[in-house]
């Protein structure tokens, strides 16, 4: 049996219950031993859904710090509220996983990458669209080379939420979230379409409010991309956009193309035949602030465990995630100059 690891989640908001889910149907030998919130009386029912020895319930991050039994902790905090809690743990060597943005913007996301690796702790990020059964599908195809050279990459989030979702304290402010849409909602698609169509070398973009939602920062961007193999991409994704509908990624390479969202992959080729790979589980209505199924965190969550065992990078390292940051922190600046901005 693998050593048993303590484990501390930092931040219960609405992520939260997904995180101990996972926690409890994990197949390594994990054990949640504390949840520390700003209210840990309002977290105390996370108990009911764990599924093991009730955790510890605290407001004190010191208590994960100072604890030898913690392995590692899952950050899950607003990313206003990261950098000292991240500075925190990784002085005291905790290995730490945590939940998308790595920061605000690029530089501080950057500054929470240099923290970890500067105390030699591993930094893992919470991009649980990896281990979709058919983005993992669609990785093998990728790889395999069987598709030809890649030509056009569409990433399309066509996601609603209602001003309710926006009149939480903060929660599409610069302050608190660094940004709308593209930081907090899309960046799950920005990240998987980057794994797998290779970094982005230029943007022309243009980001917008709509007068559906009262916030700061936006509901809307589109763009268009240039990537460094030499293909062209769209770009588009909105919290603006009822009925709510999945994300989806397509990938048109010399003899076919690869459809991808969360319940399937459909590859048509360029001879007439079709290929279609189910998700492997059941799905459930496609309804906003549902949250994923609590089994993509418990991929990421023992892959990171097995990272620290293996002494090898988890599934995304920070690192990895910057490229994200700087595609959004692009799309932003193109944005505001009206021109092409290159990476």
């Amino acid at each position: 049996m693998a050593t048993r690891m303590g484990v501390a989640l930092i931040g219960a908001g609405m992520i939260a219950k997904t995180h101990v889910a996972a926690l409890s149907a994990a197949s390594r030998d994990l054990q949640l031993v504390y949840v520390v919130s700003r209210r840990p009386e309002k977290a105390a029912y996370l108990a009911d859904v764990y599924d093991g020895d009730a955790p510890s319930f605290s407001s004190n991050v010191a208590l994960v710090s100072n604890d030898p039994d913690i392995t590692f902790a899952i950050v899950a905090t607003p990313p206003s509220v990261r950098i000292e809690l991240i500075r925190q743990l990784a002085t005291a060597g905790k290995h730490i996983l945590l939940e998308k943005p790595v920061g605000r913007n690029t530089s501080e996301a950057a500054e929470v990458v240099e923290i970890c690796e500067k105390a030699g702790v591993k930094l893992g990020v919470l991009f649980q669209h990896r281990v979709r059964a058919p983005s993992i599908a669609a990785r093998r195809y990728v790889d395999s080379g069987e598709l030809g050279a890649l030509g056009l990459v569409e990433i399309n989030v066509p996601l609603w939420r209602d001003q309710s979702y926006y009149d939480e304290l903060g929660r599409g402010t610069y302050e608190r979230d660094g940004g709308g849409v593209m930081i907090t909602n899309a960046i799950h698609s920005i990240d998987l379409a980057l794994s797998l169509a290779g970094p982005v070398t230029q943007v022309q973009a243009m980001t917008a409010t709509t007068p559906l939602h009262d916030m700061e920062a936006e509901d809307l961007a589109i763009a268009g991309l240039k990537f460094a193999n030499g293909a062209s991409g769209v770009f588009m994704a909105s919290t603006a956009m009822f009925p709510h509908r999945t994300e989806i990624i397509r990938l048109h390479f010399e003899k076919g193309s690869l459809r991808i969202d969360k319940d399937g992959l459909q590859i048509d080729w360029r001879d007439g035949n079709s290929e279609y790979e189910a998700a492997g589980m059941p799905t459930s209505p496609n309804i906003p602030l549902q949250g994923g199924k609590y089994e993509w965190h418990q991929a990421v969550i023992e892959d990171f465990a097995a990272a620290i065992q293996d002494d090898r990078p988890p599934l995304v390292t920070g690192r990895e995630a910057l490229s994200s940051h700087l595609l959004i922190e692009a799309i932003e600046t193109s944005s505001q100059d009206g021109k092409p901005i290159k990476l």
